[in-house]
């Protein structure tokens, strides 16, 4: 097993384009690290530089103390997972997992051992004559991950392996790499654009956006602390709601107030503004729909008109407008509310709501970071492609072609 680290590592491709910044991180023996984030974030790009198929620009990556820069992919001890499970159509199930030990003259006995040992683990054995044109898609993924285990690596690199699989079959794969990280105890790297999969997943998770690290931290820490508004719309289904709310320091502390509503700022955070040089006067305030409270028919709370209404079975969703006009969602569970008050809630096309304070987060309006999360990154500026980049693409492609 090993440790792996990233220090100042960049991707710049030949047109010019960043993929990669400044990427920095330590995995521990061991860990489960997950990479997560929209489409063309950087994470599999980052994944193929540590497994050796990408070359780096700039910085180190180092596996178990020894910098592989350089390495070839088959020297660095990695195994890796793909999306498209990459099996030989032509070979068995038996076939196909044994192939990488047979590559490196492993004896056949041993192969043998190896071979039924992780088809066990993985509840495989049946299949073992079988071709992959024969088996289901979560079969073929565990063949895929036999394939890795059998070696023993070092590093067990995973290339979103589950998004070809349908919903049900996803969550029973999930669980069963869970279980396959506490039985084969090796470091795991683990990139998804699937925030559930990144919770359920992760030791500690790693959220990108642009090739830019933007929040580094267990599943938890993202949730109840996102670095910045970018983390913060990112983690948690339904996303976090935002208002915009004036900043005032009232008793001793600070009040945030949306439209008249005043919010208490929890403590914590008002020990952080103040160590700032400048209190805005104006921030963004971010709650989760799950600490949005309903307020009865004639309360104090922030008036909005509903738009739609989800009823998911042990929950459900509000969808509804501010009066500025701001959309919000609240969540509120079924088993609180009578069979009376769900009909009453459904008919309904006003609601109220106040704010759970102490759940609360502040952020910056002029640069999205959260005000009382230390070092917290900036949201970087929307990348827009230029016509020189989408020219140099084409002419890169034909080329190819050619």
């Amino acid at each position: 097993m090993a440790e792996v680290k990233l220090k100042n590592v960049k991707k710049q491709y030949d047109n010019g384009f960043v993929a990669v910044h400044d990427f920095n991180l330590e995995i521990k023996d061991e860990e489960f690290i997950v990479l997560v984030g929209p489409s063309g974030c950087g994470k599999s790009t980052t994944l193929r530089m540590i497994a050796g198929l990408e070359d780096i620009t700039g910085g180190e990556i180092s596996i178990d103390g020894n910098v592989v820069n350089d390495m070839e992919p088959k020297d660095r001890d990695i195994a890796m997972v793909f999306q498209n499970y990459a099996l030989y159509p032509h070979m068995s199930v038996y076939e196909n997992i044994a192939f990488g030990l047979r590559l490196r003259k492993v004896p056949g006995k041993e192969i043998h051992k190896k071979v039924l040992e992780a088809a066990e683990i993985l509840g495989i054995t049946e299949l073992l004559g079988r071709k992959p044109k024969q088996l289901s898609g979560g079969q073929r993924q565990r063949v895929a991950i036999g394939r890795a285990i059998v070696r023993i690596p070092k590093v067990f690199l995973m290339d979103e392996p589950l998004s070809n699989l349908d919903a049900k079959l996803r969550n029973q794969m999930r669980a069963e790499i869970i279980l396959l990280r506490e039985k084969i105890k090796t470091t795991f790297v683990y990139v998804t654009h699937d925030q559930t999969e990144a919770m359920t997943l992760g030791d500690r998770i790693v959220i990108m956006k642009d090739g830019y690290v933007m929040q580094v931290g267990t599943p938890q820490e993202l949730f109840n602390h996102p670095a910045n508004l970018f983390v913060a719309g990112f983690i948690g289904t339904p996303q976090m709601n935002f208002f915009d709310a004036s900043l005032k320091k009232e008793d001793g502390g600070f009040t945030a107030s949306i439209e008249g509503y005043k919010v208490r700022v929890p403590e914590y955070i008002c020990t952080e503004l103040k160590k700032l040089e400048h209190i805005p006067e104006t921030v963004t305030l971010g709650v989760r729909p799950e600490n949005l409270i309903l307020d009865p028919a004639g309360g104090k709370g922030i008036a909005a008109s509903i738009k739609v209404t989800e009823m998911m079975g042990s929950e459900l969703h509000i969808h509804a407008e501010c009066t500025d006009g701001k959309p919000v969602i609240l969540k509120v569970q079924i088993a609180e509310l009578s069979d009376e008050e769900q009909t009453k809630l459904l008919r309904q096309h006003e609601v109220r709501f106040t704010v759970r304070e102490r759940t609360v987060n502040l952020f910056s309006k002029e640069d999205g970071r959260n005000l009382a999360v230390a070092d917290a990154v900036p949201v970087p500026e929307e990348k827009k492609a230029s016509l020189a980049d989408l020219d140099t693409g084409s002419k890169k492609k034909k080329k190819k072609k050619d």
